[in-house]
């Protein structure tokens, strides 16, 4: 159950920590989405919640719900602006050069009728900008920490293919499906408020990184 999942909840927002699978918006070809868990979280209110932005099927962690109309055109004009403080961790397959830094790489969407669409480099792509430093090394694997400054499709994903040579672990588009699932977990969510404390939520390790050797970093 979603209820169960609350990190922050106020008359405002609602942060949960969505599961690794769970799309946000309904699957064309079907199945369950956050939308058949919304009447489950309204919390007293009327009104069922309605996401703010996006996490991968396949990305697990802090999702940002508003509760009323107005309070959703201020968070979403808080993302577009930038002012949004996200985190991210992830394993990767592989191991960076270097231990931190920032990827400035533009996106654009290519796709086949063969391999359907994906995101990769593009000079003529919109700006994508996200910094990056590894926490951890493990059997040839990386744990590291992203923090995106824009809020591309799939940009942590490509940054990490295209910019820093190594897919995150588990990516079935640019990398290779793995046992335990996609490695990329929104750990940490900020959104600032006008007059009001800002919204904060840090979610839970996840299990299926310490499965691989990589405990939360102290």
């Amino acid at each position: 159950m979603l209820g169960e999942r609350v990190l922050f909840l106020d008359g405002e927002a609602l942060v949960i920590d969505k599961p690794e699978g769970l799309p946000v918006d309904p699957p064309r070809a079907g199945g369950l989405s956050l939308d058949n868990h919304l009447s489950s979280l309204t919390f007293g209110f009327r009104r069922w919640p309605v996401a703010v932005h996006r996490l991968d099927r396949d990305t697990s962690g802090c999702l940002l719900l508003s509760r009323n109309p107005k309070a959703h055109a201020r968070f979403q004009q808080a993302f577009e602006a930038g002012r949004v403080g996200k985190r991210y961790v992830a394993v990767l397959d592989g191991l960076p050069q270097g231990t931190e830094g920032t990827i400035d790489l533009p996106l654009g969407k290519v796709s086949t009728a063969e391999a359907g669409w994906r995101m990769t480099r593009d000079p003529r792509g919109k700006a994508a900008r996200t910094d990056w430093r590894v926490l951890a090394i493990r059997d040839g694997r990386s744990l590291v920490e992203f923090r995106p400054a824009t809020g591309r499709t799939h940009q942590i994903r490509v940054h990490a293919l295209e910019g820093l040579g190594t897919p995150v672990t588990g990516d079935p588009v640019y990398g290779s499906a793995h046992p335990g699932g996609m490695m990329l977990h929104a750990i940490a969510l900020t959104v600032p408020r006008e007059g009001k404390a800002d919204v904060t939520a840090e979610a839970p390790w996840p299990g299926r990184f310490a499965a691989l050797g990589f405990d939360q970093p102290a």
